[in-house]
């Protein structure tokens, strides 16, 4: 595992704030040279430690969010994971509970592809036990703590605006560049298919738009965590609404969404090691009146995350 210090952790938040901050801006902020901050994001970029990946905000353009959980035996959980994760339209692709449980997300242009997946390629496997797929209604804005390590002063100076997220019409030219920015969120505007000045102007409307959304990936190892688990809840509507924030505003929280389904919302949650999770579930989730049931998978292997 490579390791981070506080240079490292400085740059890792600076781009969960911002994907694309210049360096010269992270740099200020940091109190160290631009060459620093570029050669540490070379280093930590190779490594795997972490990569900025540009997303869309499937809300926003008509493509419907799935969270899809499926049931296998041990022997066929890796390979079908792989599978899942090689599929563009799939992101956080986790084998749960010992290798029984897989758990990804799906945002599928493509409809009749994405039923293929759901109602005959998975049930076909006669090692697939059951599979089980919710709407996502609406994700809950989650910071989860452990990526925290600048002052709230310097995280001011790098927050960009928050978007308008208002629905757009994308065109050619708009798909394009968000496929280029799936596949690494800070390509340079000069690569991205078209002049310097369309690219900034198109990045800049998705943004403001709320349609392009720039997450980091991070190992959460490389900053000391160690337990992972899934969450799924069941709580009661009425109190759905502020639940759902409850969750979310926790610091152990990386992910929120509202479902549709028996279990009606969806967390991931990030803890130091088992002990700190068996806390998070006693005395975190465990006093919220309006929780009725609490499913728990941890999280053995992590095969895809925003990105491949």
């Amino acid at each position: 595992m490579e390791s981070v210090d506080e240079v490292d952790r400085g740059l890792i938040h600076a781009l969960h704030l911002d994907g694309r901050a210049p360096f010269a801006a992270i740099a200020a902020v940091l109190g160290v040279s631009e060459n620093t901050v570029a050669r540490r994001y070379r280093r930590l970029r190779q490594a795997g430690v972490m990569r900025v990946v540009g997303s869309a905000n499937g809300l926003l353009i008509g493509r419907p969010s799935w969270t899809v959980r499926i049931r296998c035996t041990p022997d066929v959980a890796p390979p079908v994971a792989a599978a899942l994760a090689r599929r563009p339209d799939t992101f956080w692709v986790h084998i749960l509970s010992g290798g029984t449980e897989i758990s990804c997300n799906l945002q599928s242009t493509d409809t009749a592809a994405r039923d293929a997946l759901l109602m005959d390629k998975l049930p076909r496997s006669t090692r697939v036990l059951d599979v089980s797929a919710h709407a996502v209604l609406g994700g809950v804005a989650t910071e989860w703590a452990g990526i925290r390590h600048l002052t709230e002063a310097q995280a001011a100076r790098l927050t960009p605006e928050p978007p308008a997220e208002e629905p757009l019409t994308l065109d050619g030219d708009d798909h394009a560049l968000l496929a280029a920015l799936a596949r690494d969120g800070r390509t340079p505007y000069t690569e991205l298919g078209q002049s310097e000045s369309a690219a900034r102007r198109r990045v800049t409307r998705l943004r403001r738009a709320g349609v392009l959304v720039l997450d980091l990936d991070v190992l959460p190892a490389a900053l000391g965590y160690h337990a992972e688990a899934r969450l799924w809840l069941t709580v009661r509507p009425t109190g759905l609404a502020a639940t759902a924030a409850a969750v979310a505003a926790h610091p152990e929280t990386s992910f929120t969404a509202v479902t549709t389904g028996r279990t009606n919302l969806v967390a991931t949650v990030i803890c130091r090691d088992s002990a700190d999770l068996y806390r998070y579930l006693t005395e975190r989730v465990g006093t919220l009146d309006d929780v009725h049931t609490v499913e728990t998978a941890p999280l053995m292997r992590t095969v895809k995350r925003a990105a491949s």
